[in-house]
C-alpha cells in the first residue's frame, strides 16, 4: 500500500477528478466500489441539493469516497454552506477535494471535521500554501489536463519542483494520466499516485451527454485547445477543451441561449460561451458547448462501465510496475514501496 493509498483508504492510488455536471452519485459509488477514489462534484449545488447527493453516495458504497468544492467559483459562503451540508452526511472515512486553494476558514472547518483535505493546486507556490492550510495530499496539476487550468507548467515539470520543495508530501498528478502505465510512470518520477478526469467521461456512469462521451472517445491530443471562450460562470481562468467552431480565431458570435439543462428538478438557459458542460439532460446546440478534455483523450479506449475503466488501470499498472521494479532497483522513488 502506498501513501495515497494510505492516507484516503484506497486499493489503488487513483483519483477521479470532480467534474461539475458530470462527476454525479452513480459515478462516484461505482468508482469507489471498484477501490479509486471516487468524487462527487457539489460544483454550485445549494445545501440541500448536497446533503441528498451525498447520502445517495453514502447508501451506494461502503468504501472512501470524496465531495468537491471550486471555492473561487461559489465565493467563501457559498463554499462553506455547502460543505457544512456536505459534513452532515459524509461517512468519517470520506474526503473533501477543494479545486484551487480555499479561504483559511474553510480548510479549517475541513480539517477540524477529521477529514482528509485534498487540494489541487497549479504552482509551486501554491503547494507551499495549501500544505500551510492543512492539506493531507496535494493534487498536482499540469497543463496536459482537461478544464480549468491553475498554472502553466506541464505535470513532469510541476512535480519535479514541488517534490523537490516538499519531499515528505502525499502528492498525486492530474494531468496526462489514462491508463495503468501512465500512472507506474508519474509514480516512477515522484508522485505518490494521480487524479484522472478525462478517463472517466465517457464511462456509463458519467452523466455527461452521449456527443460529448464520443467525441472524448474520438478525440486526440491534437483536438484539444487551450481557450479562455467558456467564461460565462467562471471568468478569468484558461482551460482546455475539444476544439469546436467557438474556438477557432474568428469574430465572436452573440453570446444568445443556444441550449436548455436541468440543475435539481430546474431547466436552465445555457448562452453561448457558457462554462458548462453539456449532460444527458442538455438540449440544444450541443457541439457549441464547452467540452473540457485533456491530452490523454488519445489513450481513452471507449464507453464502459467505471469499473470496468478502473479494474484496466489496475491491471496494467500492477504490470507496469512489476517491470518498473525490475529495472529501477535502488532508487528511492522508483520502488514498489512507492506504491
Amino acid at each position: 500500500m502506498n501513501r495515497l493509498e494510505s492516507v484516503l483508504g484506497l486499493d489503488l492510488p487513483l483519483l477521479q477528478a470532480g467534474m461539475g455536471g458530470i462527476a454525479g452519485p452513480e459515478l462516484c459509488a461505482a468508482v469507489s466500489r471498484a477501490g479509486a477514489g471516487g468524487t462527487l462534484a457539489l460544483y454550485k449545488e445549494p445545501p440541500e441539493r448536497v446533503r441528498e447527493l451525498v447520502r445517495s453516495v453514502a447508501a451506494s458504497t461502503s468504501r472512501p469516497f470524496g465531495v468537491n468544492v471550486i471555492p473561487e467559483v461559489t465565493g467563501p459562503a457559498a463554499c462553506r454552506a455547502q460543505l457544512r451540508a456536505a459534513l452532515d452526511q459524509l461517512p468519517g472515512h470520506g474526503f473533501v477535494t477543494s479545486f484551487g486553494l480555499p479561504d483559511a476558514g474553510t480548510a479549517l472547518d475541513i480539517v477540524r471535521s477529521g477529514h482528509v483535505l485534498v487540494i489541487q493546486v497549479g504552482t509551486p507556490h501554491d503547494a507551499d500554501v495549501a500544505l500551510r492550510l492543512g492539506a493531507g495530499v496535494l493534487v498536482l496539476q499540469g497543463t496536459e489536463a482537461g478544464g480549468h487550468l491553475l498554472g502553466e507548467l506541464p505535470t513532469a515539470r510541476l512535480l519535479r519542483e514541488t517534490r523537490a520543495r516538499h519531499p515528505d508530501a502525499v502528492l498525486a498528478v492530474a494531468g496526462g494520466v489514462a491508463t495503468g502505465t501512465d500512472l507506474a510512470q508519474v509514480q516512477g518520477q515522484g508522485a505518490d499516485g494521480a487524479m484522472a478526469g478525462t478517463l472517466f467521461i465517457p464511462t456509463v456512469e458519467s452523466a455527461a451527454h452521449p456527443y460529448y462521451k464520443q467525441r472524448v472517445v474520438d478525440a486526440s491530443a491534437d483536438d484539444t485547445v487551450v481557450t479562455t471562450r467558456f467564461a460565462i460562470g467562471w471568468p478569468a481562468r484558461p482551460h482546455r477543451v475539444l476544439h469546436n467552431a467557438l474556438t477557432q480565431n474568428a469574430p465572436r458570435h452573440p453570446a444568445t441561449f443556444i441550449a436548455t439543462t436541468r440543475a435539481g428538478d430546474r431547466r436552465l438557459p445555457v448562452p453561448r460561451y457558457s462554462a458548462a458542460v453539456p449532460v444527458v439532460e442538455t438540449v440544444g446546440r450541443i457541439e457549441q458547448m464547452a467540452m473540457y478534455c485533456g491530452q490523454s483523450c488519445s489513450r481513452v479506449a471507449g464507453q464502459h462501465p467505471a469499473t470496468v475503466v478502473v479494474e484496466e488501470i489496475r491491471r496494467t499498472y500492477e504490470a507496469a510496475g512489476q517491470s518498473h521494479d525490475r529495472s529501477t532497483e535502488g532508487e528511492p522513488w522508483k520502488t514498489r514501496s512507492n506504491r
